[in-house]
């Protein structure tokens, strides 16, 4: 992979961990890098694992999880909050990446990350594939 290639899709993965609640499709991710839509994904899975969907996806999960531990919110204001807009496909992505639905997970006690700093918790918490 070109050096310049590399380069531009780093600033986009930048841009979707930074800009995960706004309105992100991969057509604009990829004009952004100055790159095909096809070619913009088979390079980003290719450097990161992951296609740009599924990046973006992740870090909204992340967030909801963090959230939903929070229990301040209900999942649909969650769900908002993170940038997605339809309720059933944000459950079935959060029950995908971690196994349980929103509504379950924010019922249950999180007591082993109380006072576990948020960085950390992240780590910890993150949804494998």
């Amino acid at each position: 992979m070109e050096r310049d290639d590399l380069i531009r899709l780093r600033q986009a993965r930048d841009r979707i961990d930074r800009d995960y609640a706004e309105p992100l499709d991969v057509p604009l991710l990829a004009r952004e890098a100055l790159m095909s839509v096809g070619h913009f994904q088979r390079s980003f899975k290719e450097a990161f694992g992951e296609t740009p969907y599924y990046w973006l996806m992740t870090r909204r999960v992340e967030r909801a999880m963090s959230l939903l531990r929070n229990g301040s919110m209900s999942v649909t204001q969650v769900c908002m909050a993170v940038g997605c807009t339809s309720l059933g496909s944000f459950s079935s992505r959060f029950t995908e990446l971690v196994g349980e639905t929103p509504s379950a997970y924010r019922a249950r006690p999180h007591e082993e990350l109380r006072g576990v700093p948020g960085c950390i918790a992240k780590q910890v918490t993150r949804p494998r594939r």
